[in-house]
């Protein structure tokens, strides 16, 4: 291979190694139950917080052994590729220390060990300027156990939302429509070209609509009212279980079974697609750990085998079922997956989750790798759904994107 061949095929492979978007890492089976919290309020999966507000990350680590765990923190732009940042200009203190604050279960029959990450601490005094972060945990040999996204907002503007039904007669029973406003102040320059949206629809990343841009102007606002471009499927209400007392059935547990740690056998669950909307207060995907007559449940609550049946023709096209929800931050692996029980004519999956109240639905992975969220579940427009706005912002000359705004709602009130 000559030199000149050699540093042309370098030169084409750099910019794919340097912009490339990060992506998540879920973690292997025996980490479980991550969740994120401020001091307001429990964040869940996704993390929206405000510049300078104290947060804490929290996991289960399903072994005896009390590993250790290690944390680094890198900034990333708008589209999820690093920032050019080094590490002193958006982190005050140093990274990639030991997670020290962790505890050992108590008199429970599931073993782990809660480990607890709080930002800012003594290591890592505060996050500087905000935009996208990604949290990585590592073990002891340096290896990627997992890693989460998060967004921190500076409160300059905020977004107008409205939720309406589609505007499209032939998607008017399935879409909800995000219709924004953003009133632009001095501090903000040319917005058409300097402003990026992002919105997420039920903490969903995965679904969220990128880099809307502005459909018209009056004076310093930017509208956006579109047709297709902010619409999402209304999904329906999320289906939910309880299992907040592991010796008693509770909603959605048919029956419960103790093995070797308690079994918790959920009603088997039909198709909803082509049944009349039913409103169902959820919590939009999220879960809750809960459980009565413990103190602390961080260390108390046990974890039971959750057991999932669903009614449902085989699929024989090479399209798959999984259980979808933030309990494992939407992620779609072998063990949540649905396998077919030619025997009992049920699709059925089983896993541990912790004692508490957890929100999900049933998903269809297409052979293409495209997923259907709606064959099964059915999509309505009469659905209550949380959306969140984000406002990104790249002043002229600026050297990464910033998080100006921020702004979420119900679609509880949707007009036509």
């Amino acid at each position: 291979m000559t030199f000149k061949y050699f540093f042309s095929i370098l030169a084409y492979l750099v910019p794919v190694l340097l912009f490339a978007q990060v992506e998540e890492v879920n973690p292997p089976d025996y980490i479980k139950s991550i969740t994120f919290k401020s001091t307001s309020s429990a964040l869940g999966e996704l993390p929206i917080l405000k510049l300078g507000e104290t947060f804490y990350l929290e996991f289960d680590a399903l072994v005896s052994n009390e590993p250790d765990f290690y944390y680094k923190i890198e900034h990333y732009d708008y589209d999820w590729t690093e920032s050019v940042l080094v590490k002193p200009e958006f982190l005050l203190g140093v990274d990639n220390f030991r997670i020290q604050d962790y505890r050992n279960s108590f008199n429970t029959y599931q073993l782990y060990s809660h480990y607890r990450l709080s930002i800012p601490n003594q290591q890592t005094k505060a996050l500087k300027v905000s935009g996208n972060y990604l949290i990585s945990i590592f073990d002891r040999d340096d290896n990627l156990v997992f890693s989460r996204k998060l967004m921190i907002y500076e409160d300059l503007v905020k977004p107008g939302i409205i939720i309406k039904r589609s505007r499209d007669i032939s998607t008017i029973e399935n879409l909800q429509t995000v219709d924004m406003e953003i009133t632009t102040g001095p501090q903000i320059n040319n917005p058409l070209q300097t402003i990026k949206t992002l919105i997420i629809q039920n903490r969903n990343l995965n679904t969220a609509i990128k880099n809307t841009k502005p459909q018209y102007t009056i004076g310093n606002k930017l509208i956006y009212r579109y047709v297709s471009e902010t619409a999402f499927p209304g999904g329906n209400e999320y289906l939910f279980f309880e299992t907040k007392d592991v010796r008693a059935a509770a909603m959605g547990v048919q029956f419960i079974d103790l093995k070797d740690i308690y079994h918790s056998y959920l009603f088997t669950n039909v198709p909803r697609a082509e049944l009349p909307y039913t409103f169902n207060p959820d919590i939009n995907g999220q879960f809750k750990i809960t459980a009565i007559d413990r103190e602390d449940v961080t260390v108390e609550a046990d974890y039971t085998q959750v057991h999932f049946t669903l009614k449902y023709p085989e699929l024989t096209n090479g399209e798959r079922i999984f259980v979808y929800g933030n309990y494992n931050n939407y992620a779609l692996e072998d063990y949540n997956e649905l396998l077919y029980n030619l025997e009992r004519g049920l699709y059925e999956t089983d896993f541990k989750l912790k004692q508490g109240f957890y929100n999900y639905k049933y998903v269809i992975l297409k052979a293409d790798g495209k997923l259907d969220e709606g064959r099964i579940s059915g999509n309505f427009w009469q659905t209550e759904n949380n959306y969140k706005v984000l406002v990104y912002y790249r002043d002229l000359g600026a050297r990464y994107d910033r998080i100006v705004g921020f702004n979420e709602v119900s679609s509880t009130n949707i007009t036509n």
